[in-house]
């Protein structure tokens, strides 16, 4: 069943790449620039109030909050589990997700040398949301290809849906979609950088961590070593 799970996740991770490789499909390019103009089209001085929440929804700040919506539902799934030991449980499950999106990224910035300008630096006339703002915010990328904001989301969502309940693992994925969605609404990531680069890259490599036993043992060793500090400073 696993074997099986995992094929099938890795099948439509290198299908969605293909999808993109054979020059013969115009799908991705065609439909980048569909979702980017129909969003960008909305930023105008002529809609302040919707230019401000679009600037502060990409704003350091908002990343913060997104993290710690994150936090929340991680605690949540952590306060449903009823097993003895499950903050020590959970907190090795987090350490666990935790190594997991830093060896990804990692792989990201190591092995994967194709990437590209966003929408906003490659359309002449599109409109800047920095330029209508008073604050800081993120509107560009000089290299946005894979969405990394959106992978990392993808990371957390395949932990919760492989450990947490059903109902906090459709909450998670929800999140995928809602928390990744100001980047491209804003032209910072084109909407392939995310459902294309970022989605691939999930189903290809997370099933072999969550599918697998790998996740499972990674956090029993850390939960192990958890428990012989906790003996250690008692016994201290």
């Amino acid at each position: 069943m696993l074997t099986r799970r995992l094929l099938a996740l890795n099948a439509t991770g290198f299908a969605l790449l293909i999808s993109w490789w054979v020059p013969a499909l115009d799908f991705w390019p065609d439909l980048d620039g569909r979702v980017f103009w129909a969003f960008n089209h909305l930023i105008s001085p002529l809609n302040p109030h919707w230019d401000t929440l679009l600037g502060l929804l990409n704003t350091r700040f908002f990343d913060a909050a997104a993290f710690g919506l994150m936090g929340v539902l991680f605690c949540w799934a952590m306060l449903e589990d009823s097993r003895p030991y499950r903050y020590r449980r959970w907190t090795s499950l987090g350490i666990t997700m935790l190594l997991t999106a830093g060896i990804i990224s990692l792989f990201v910035l190591r092995a994967i040398s194709y990437g590209h300008a966003s929408p906003t630096r490659v359309f002449q006339h599109a409109q800047h949301l920095s330029d209508l703002v008073s604050f800081k915010t993120k509107d560009s990328a000089s290299n946005s290809f894979p969405g990394d904001h959106g992978l990392m989301l993808m990371v957390f969502a395949g932990y919760m849906w492989a450990f947490a309940p059903r109902r906090i693992a459709l909450w998670s994925l929800a999140f995928v979609v809602t928390l990744s969605a100001p980047r491209i609404m804003v032209g910072a990531h084109w909407f392939s950088d995310v459902y294309l680069g970022s989605l691939s890259i999930a189903l290809i490599i997370l099933p072999w961590v969550l599918c697998t036993p790998v996740a499972r043992r990674l956090a029993r060793a850390i939960e192990r070593c958890l428990s012989g500090l906790g003996r250690h400073t008692l016994e201290n």
